[in-house]
């Protein structure tokens, strides 16, 4: 926990009492003597800005959020239901990448996007690499190839085959796949499966020793994702490079200089084409209790 200093000016409490209510530690409360909202135990803020963003008066003042810090919302700038959904629905893993570099600017709106993204008790401990060296990017392929073709040659090993092959179709299926992938690496030098020419990775990462690391990190991918939709860059979720580093615990980030886990990543590239149209998924399964 991290002890944070709030000030409550009463002459500009209105009280609306909403501070009470969406504070997650219970910091705030209402005087059962005058009814006005008092601050206990303010140790044990978690510096998560919700009572700030919530008091419509400006009557508080949270050391961790100076003036400038606090912006009020402009509703007119934001998204209705109706665009968010076609912007969801527009979006796909688009592959076709072009060698068109992504702006820098491009870059900026994601990583906020990512960014702001909600993490576990607020610890804000998300951090965030982007690639573009190329010779980077070959040491993620090549990592990634290089890990599954040691399972490989373990599954596929004629005495284990028929078992693999028999009771984990699922599993074994990736083996013939993942061997078209190195043999036209090896041959002509290109990536079919791994970034596919992206030109950008984003690698989403927490320390070694945080209880939430997986799920803060998916959260800011998402994020990050539909901003990038909204920006005309095409991505895709790395799934082969992060089963690759669970299997090899700590190497890729050790390559690339990262003080920490890696759990998600996405292969980014400005797009050869644009989908023009979207597909209907399979019918959506819902319980109502």
């Amino acid at each position: 926990m991290i002890t944070i200093t709030l000030t409550l000016t009463l002459t500009n409490c209105i009280q609306c009492y909403h501070c009470t209510k969406v504070c997650p530690s219970g910091i705030f409360s209402i005087s059962k003597e005058d009814k006005t909202v008092q601050i206990k135990n303010e140790q044990r803020c978690i510096g998560c800005g919700h009572c700030v963003a919530v008091c419509a008066s400006n009557a508080i003042t949270h050391k961790d959020f100076p003036s400038e810090k606090v912006h009020a919302v402009d509703l007119s700038k934001c998204a209705t239901p109706e665009q968010t959904l076609s912007l969801i629905r527009k979006r796909r893993s688009n592959r076709t990448f072009s060698s068109k570099p992504i702006p820098q600017e491009f870059f900026s709106q994601i990583l906020e996007a990512a960014h702001r993204a909600p993490t576990a008790r607020n610890l804000q401990n998300v951090e965030f690499t982007v690639v573009t060296d190329p010779e980077k990017l070959k040491l993620i392929i090549e990592f990634t190839l290089k890990t599954f073709m040691s399972q490989i040659k373990v599954v596929d090993n004629f005495l284990l085959r028929p078992i693999f092959k028999r009771f984990f179709p699922d599993t074994y299926k990736f083996v013939p796949m993942f061997q078209r992938m190195q043999q036209v690496y090896d041959e002509k030098g290109k990536d079919t499966g791994i970034l596919r020419g992206a030109t950008g990775v984003l690698l989403i990462h927490t320390s070694k020793d945080s209880g939430f690391g997986s799920e803060d990190c998916q959260l800011a991918y998402q994020n990050a994702s539909l901003v990038a939709e909204s920006l005309g860059v095409s991505q895709f979720y790395t799934g082969f490079v992060i089963r690759a580093i669970r299997k090899k615990y700590q190497k890729l980030e050790k390559m690339l200089g990262i003080n920490g886990q890696i759990f998600a990543g996405m292969a980014l590239g400005m797009p050869m084409f644009e989908y023009v149209n979207y597909v209907d998924r399979k019918d959506i399964r819902v319980n109502y209790l």
